[in-house]
């Protein structure tokens, strides 16, 4: 702190110029700074903790000595710091007390809203889009905590993404279930070829007793050939007769085709039935995990709007005590002026409005990421900024008391029913394994035709040549076929691998007992510190209540008795705080009403498993459709 002199500071001739943060002070009224404060819509702050930090007292036989050696020494350590940090500005008469101009960023994503959110508005940019370039505009929407609801759950990509993996299970179980039915498939096959080949043998075929027709010729008995039947032209080589060393080569080329259709069904199978009733059961868990997720997405759209809200009404607040640090302090110029206050109240004054600038430029910032939380959450396009619609007001009471709670959330509740369905799908994986040792039987059906054209040519004689009467020149084959039969198969050993994977599964299935009874217990604790937390919350909001009215009383008195002269600048500051205080206290009280209420909402909310059926926007729990 600098230890300068400060000039006498005399009435600054302020201008008034947009936000409250940068406009000097003008006397405008106590009263009507209050009827703004009090304006604001019922507001708490959190608990302000008492202070400890009680003063030993004074113990050096009614001397002075030790204070003034305390005060001596906090006088060398200011020194120390204003060494370091430089001299504070003294307060001159020409300064106007205007505060820092703002970031014009911040002043943006504080303006009003320009209308409500319709719904061409609220769509989604493209899931694998990025922005391109700063948008120029950057409109900001009101919208309401219903229409909020029913934006996320349409434009939520958790959800879009879930609805997608229950349509694909529902496609595997359906796939599943097919293998009840026999397959029927078509076949048909269409081939060219070309071949050569060379047919050649060492060794005569007429020394092993096969008959004339094997026989050479004049080898006897031997083969007579006729003519017209009768006529005797004498012997030639038998047919078949193969000499040593003979051969013959040819090319052949042609076509063939064949046709029909082929029946499999599987009669005897004991791992069908498991398997498909696993891909129901992991349907089913997929199906209460999205209804799980929605209960948990209406708490997050109501959290992140129950803190915009807050944070929307806290920036009201520190505005109103804003505007009545400079009526106050116009009054402590005067009085100053009139030499009624010493100056050290001005400077005192000062440093208040300073400090509340701050907390308003805060609670400015703050309400400024609060809309895009709940951008993000509703998943809105990237130009759009939410704003919140709907004034605060309180949720009704909860209609239940703990123990009715308790047991209607664990009724049906969808978090529970997943892990039991999980637990089912690895128990019929267990046995869809088991099955793989058992025997199987197969009923397999066949029927089709054949056809194929085979052309000869290019004969080749070899030694003699060699097996003439097998060679066609033009060979033309037709024909059909069928078949039926049953096919049996028993796996016999397997080197442990189907054990060891049914020892897996009932691990896995095990290890799910542990997780239900840890989520069990979770949903306990969440109800019960929602619970409590709910009545605890109506409690301080009649508590705040009370506060709020004595403290602007309070506030009333002590300024009247700064004016006249019978409370010093201490108390009014103190006060003040106290009334700011009271004030902030009763707007957290009021949000925590609603916001355990929404935490016990998401425990019993009755939601849809399906996602083609409509999601209620309920905000309240109706006992007559709760499930």
């Amino acid at each position: 702190m600098s230890r300068s002199k400060i000039a006498r500071v005399e009435p600054p001739a302020p201008t008034r110029t947009g936000p409250v943060l940068q406009s000097s002070f003008r006397p405008f009224g106590l009263l009507p700074c209050l009827a703004l404060i009090s304006a604001a819509t019922p507001a708490v702050a959190q608990p302000v903790q008492p202070r400890a930090d009680a003063v030993p007292a004074l113990n050096t036989g009614g001397s002075t000595r030790q204070l003034e050696r305390s005060w001596n020494q906090l006088n060398r350590q200011m020194e120390d710091l204003d060494s370091m940090l430089g001299p504070a500005p003294s307060l001159q008469s020409s300064d106007d007390l205007e505060a820092p101009k703002l970031p014009a960023n911040l002043l943006d994503a504080n303006a009003p809203a320009s209308g409500p959110l319709t719904p061409g508005d609220a769509l989604p940019d493209p899931p694998l889009g990025l922005p391109k370039g700063e948008a120029k505009s950057n409109p900001i929407k009101a919208v309401s905590l219903k229409e909020a609801i029913a934006i996320a759950f349409r434009n939520n990509p958790n959800l879009q993404l879930q609805r997608d993996q229950i349509a694909a299970q529902a496609a595997t179980v359906a796939a599943a279930a097919g293998s009840y039915w026999p397959t029927i498939s078509v076949f048909a096959n269409v081939e060219g070829f070309q071949s050569g080949t060379t047919t050649y043998s060492p060794y005569g075929n007429n020394s092993y007793g096969f008959g004339p027709s094997f026989n050479a010729q004049g080898q006897l008995p031997n083969v007579a050939l006729t003519e017209n039947g009768s006529t005797v032209s004498g012997d030639s080589p038998g047919p078949f007769y193969v000499p040593a060393g003979g051969g013959l080569g040819a090319v052949a080329n042609g076509v063939s085709a064949d046709a029909g259709l082929q029946l499999d069904y599987a009669v005897i199978d004991f791992a069908r039935t498991p398997r498909v009733r696993a891909a129901q059961a992991v349907l089913e868990q997929q199906e209460k995990t999205y209804a799980n997720d929605l209960r948990a997405l209406q708490l997050a759209v109501s959290e992140a709007y129950y803190d915009l809200q807050r944070s929307e009404q806290l920036v009201r607040i520190r505005d109103a005590v804003v505007r009545t640090d400079l009526v106050v302090l116009e009054d402590v110029l005067d009085l100053k002026r009139a030499g009624l206050v010493p100056r050290v109240d001005l400077l005192r004054r000062s440093a208040v409005l300073s400090a509340d600038q701050e907390d308003l430029i805060q609670a400015m910032a703050d309400r400024a990421v609060a809309r895009r939380r709940l951008w993000s959450v509703l998943n809105l396009p990237a130009s759009v900024t939410p704003s919140a619609a709907d004034p605060i007001s309180l949720q009704p009471a909860w209609p239940m008391n703990l123990e009715q709670t308790l047991l209607a959330a664990y009724d049906n509740n969808p978090e529970l029913e997943a892990i039991l369905a999980t637990r089912r799908a690895l128990a019929l994986r267990q046995d869809a394994a088991a099955a793989q040792l058992l025997p199987k039987l197969s009923l397999f059906a066949a029927a089709g035709g054949l056809g194929s054209v085979e052309r000869l040519f290019n004969f080749t004689v070899i030694g003699g040549g060699c097996c003439g009467a097998t060679f066609l020149p033009l060979e033309q084959v037709s024909g059909y076929e069928w078949s039926v039969g049953l096919a049996f198969n028993w796996l016999i050993f397997d080197a442990g691998t189907t054990s060891n994977s049914m020892r897996a599964l009932a691990l896995r299935e095990q290890a799910e007992a542990q997780r239900y009874a840890n989520t069990r217990n979770t949903i306990r604790l969440r109800l019960e510190q929602a619970f409590l937390n709910h009545e605890a919350s109506l409690a301080k909001l009649v508590s705040t209540r009370r506060g709020v009215g004595a403290s602007k009383e309070a506030f009333r008195d002590t300024k009247l008795r700064y004016q006249t002269g019978l409370a010093n600048e201490v108390d009014l500051s103190v006060t003040q705080e106290r009334l700011v205080n009271a004030l902030v206290r009763r707007l957290f009280a009021t949000v925590d009403v609603n916001t355990t209420y929404a935490r016990l909402l998401r425990e019993l909310l009755p939601m849809p498993s399906d996602p083609n059926l409509a999601v209620p926007t309920q905000l309240t729990l109706d006992t007559s459709q709760r499930p």
